[in-house]
């Protein structure tokens, strides 16, 4: 479909009030329009949304944009609204009948951009939905995320240009602000989108001044109360500001600390409710606060205009997101300051992330053997569940095979790029019920010969509930042993019985069930296959976070080689607004040396953490440099590991100098 210039423009002026486009949105948006799939990589806050927006307008059926997080979709959404673009989200935020309407829009062709995350597609009943309906474009916002190259990455995504593949979508846009060469071929390659028309608009910001100051860990807090009086006085003394941390704890003690000193701040951090980040993020927005002390869940949807300020307390993870959460500041173009505080006390931290993220082989093949013994257990059975069914809850699968939840669910990802298994659908294994009214005036809603199947269909989930004081559990197996009612009826009837305010619904434990592929699951090399992807993840993102310390002790220009790293060749090779501009260039040290513990108490702990563990799970090498190293892993929590003598007592120390010192020197390394 070839639009005319004049008619984009028009659009621009009417719909979005703008006058003329900025760099590079005509472009990608002039492509889309003409069929041609796109990757669009331009700064933060330079208006990468409007390259969708404006496009899916002229596009004969809905655009479906997958966005990695609620708040931004709720974001736009709004501003859809006030433009008077029909635009909806499917999230977990709707009711039932919320939803419903909003499928019955997209069916009608009356929404024109709908707005889901890329978890939405493991839904059967989504997919279903989407799957009859005809969709113009696919829109990936955070596109970096689907690259396993990027900092980001999010497995769920991978799967996107297998859907798409599936969906049939015609068109493609990616959107993301930080790519670097290796991330954007990746991208491309994945969605089949040429060369000439990725569409890259510059990276450097001239309004940003970047500086590195190298500071002991014990000067930080009264280094960082002194940066904020600064840009108080060069700014004004309401401006807004981010410092980041890498520890949640950190976040509340430095937010204390500045408090003491008068200066008004929140800390802000994922162990935190929803409604209490929520009303943080809302009081910074609306300028209620001023600074907020924060880990990196203090990321994206932060779309303030005119934070002047954004301070790196702790060692970001790595160029990518350090890139990330300095572009916050200064959307609104005026000058502003990013400062980090370095040292190298905080490295082994960052780098613990990464190696507390790797799982054991023993685990990997632990997870394996789980799906063929429920493959064997389900062939001799007379219930509902079929035999090639294997079910999971993240939770207990995460503590019994001792992976962390979100490489667990990486490793569920790989296993279905690879084909063993496929997602099917997901259900919460646990409910239970309430009468709100008396259960004889429930069931006498349904009287009379129309109704009499209904009621006596409701009548045997009740007979076959477990009921206790107040509370009734269904026993769905009982339900089809007896009646040959299926859980999934027995669902949508207990939903239905909620909404209409018949009875209180409680629902938890969500279980996922995928159907699995025999022949895939039993290839003799498979664990060792999925170990190596692993371990290739972890030296990649140990190199990242080396890189990051060679970018902050350059001798030339900061702003120059980060958009070098972004492939962005067209910034001035010394900007006149960084620290090494003004012969500030550093070299980062330890506070202080870091003091190993003596080998034979070390011998010590680790025997009394075997000891602990005895005939629970194999002591490897690795359980032992998580133990001394204080990285938590499910094993530990499960069994009172922290609480041993010795847990974290070498957390000052680097993962690799322990693995060495464990398999080296130490009277007690026996698996």
């Amino acid at each position: 479909m070839n639009i005319h210039t004049s008619a984009l423009q028009q659009s621009l002026k009417h719909t979005f009030g703008f006058d003329e486009f900025r760099s590079g949105q005509q472009q990608t948006i002039t492509q889309l329009l003409a069929g041609q799939s796109s990757l669009a990589i331009f700064p933060t806050g330079s208006g990468k949304s409007l390259c969708y927006q404006l496009t899916a307008m002229h596009l004969p059926n809905v655009t479906l944009v997958v966005s990695p997080l609620l708040a931004l979709m709720k974001d736009q959404l709004e501003f859809l609204a006030s433009k008077g673009i029909a635009a909806a989200s499917i999230d977990s935020s709707l009711t039932g009948p919320e939803s419903q309407q909003v499928m019955a829009d997209v069916r009608s062709g009356k929404t024109k951009i709908l707005m889901v995350s890329v978890e939405r597609f493991k839904n059967e009943r989504f997919r279903q939905f989407i799957s009859a309906v005809p969709i113009s474009m696919l829109v990936v916002d955070e596109a970096h995320c689907i690259s396993e190259w990027g900092h980001n990455f999010r497995p769920d995504y991978l799967k996107l240009p297998v859907y798409c593949q599936e969906l049939n979508i015609p068109l493609v846009l990616l959107l993301t602000a930080t790519a670097t060469k290796a991330v954007k071929r990746d991208m491309a390659a994945k969605f089949s989108i040429k060369p000439e028309h990725i569409i890259q608009t510059g990276f450097y910001r001239q309004n940003l001044d970047l500086s590195v100051v190298a500071v002991a860990e014990r000067d930080k807090p009264q280094q960082l109360a002194q940066i904020i009086h600064q840009q108080r006085s060069i700014f004004q003394q309401n401006c807004s500001g981010i410092v980041y941390v890498t520890l949640q704890h950190t976040a509340e003690l430095v937010a204390a600390k500045l408090q003491a000193q008068g200066i008004d701040s929140s800390a802000y951090h994922a162990g935190f409710d929803s409604d209490k980040r929520q009303h943080i993020q809302n009081s910074f927005m609306c300028g209620d606060v001023q600074i907020v002390v924060a880990t990196i869940a203090f990321g994206m949807g932060i779309d303030k205009s005119d934070i002047r300020f954004v301070v790196h307390y702790d060692l970001p993870k790595s160029i990518e997101n350090y890139s990330q959460e300095i572009g916050r500041a200064g959307r609104d173009g005026l000058p502003s300051n990013c400062i980090t505080l370095a040292n190298l006390d905080g490295l082994n931290t960052v780098e613990n992330f990464v190696y507390g993220d790797t799982p054991e082989y023993s685990a990997i093949d632990y997870l394996l053997e789980n799906i063929r013994s429920e493959q064997n257990q389900n062939s001799g059975q007379n219930s509902e569940k079929s035999k090639g069914e294997w079910e999971l809850q993240v939770i207990s699968l995460s503590n019994a095979s001792n992976i962390r939840q979100l490489p667990l669910k990486t490793l569920l990802v790989q296993l279905e790029m690879l084909g063993v298994i496929k997602p099917m659908y997901a259900y919460f294994a646990e409910f239970r019920y309430k009468f709100l009214q008396p259960k004889d005036q429930i069931l006498a809603h349904f009287s009379g010969d129309k109704n009499s199947e209904r009621r006596a269909f409701l009548q045997a989930i009740f007979d076959t509930s477990q009921m206790k004081k107040v509370w009734a559990t269904p026993d769905f197996e009982a339900l089809f042993n007896r009646f040959q009612y299926d859980r999934g009826r027995a669902v949508v009837a207990l939903d239905y019985l909620a909404e209409k305010q018949l009875i209180e619904l409680e629902s938890k434990k969500m279980t996922e069930v995928f159907q699995v592929n025999q022949h895939e699951l039993n290839q003799p090399d498979l664990t060792q296959k999925l170990y190596e992807y692993f371990v290739d993840k972890e030296e990649k993102e140990i190199k990242r976070i080396a890189a990051l310390v060679r970018f902050f002790e350059l001798t030339s220009c900061f702003s120059y080689n980060l958009a070098r790293y972004f492939d962005d060749q067209n910034a001035p090779q010394q900007c006149g607004h960084c620290s090494v501009c003004r012969g500030q260039a550093v070299k980062l040290n330890y506070s202080e040396q870091p003091q190993w513990p003596s080998n034979d108490y070390l011998s010590q702990c680790l025997a009394g953490l075997n000891r602990q563990l005895a005939g629970k799970i194999s002591v490897s090498v690795d359980l032992q440099c998580r133990f001394l190293a204080g990285i938590s892993v499910p094993v530990f929590a499960r069994n009172k590991v922290r609480q041993l003598e010795g847990f974290g007592c070498c957390e000052k120390l680097r993962y690799s100098d322990i693995k060495n010192k464990i398999q080296n020197e130490l009277a007690f390394n026996a698996v």
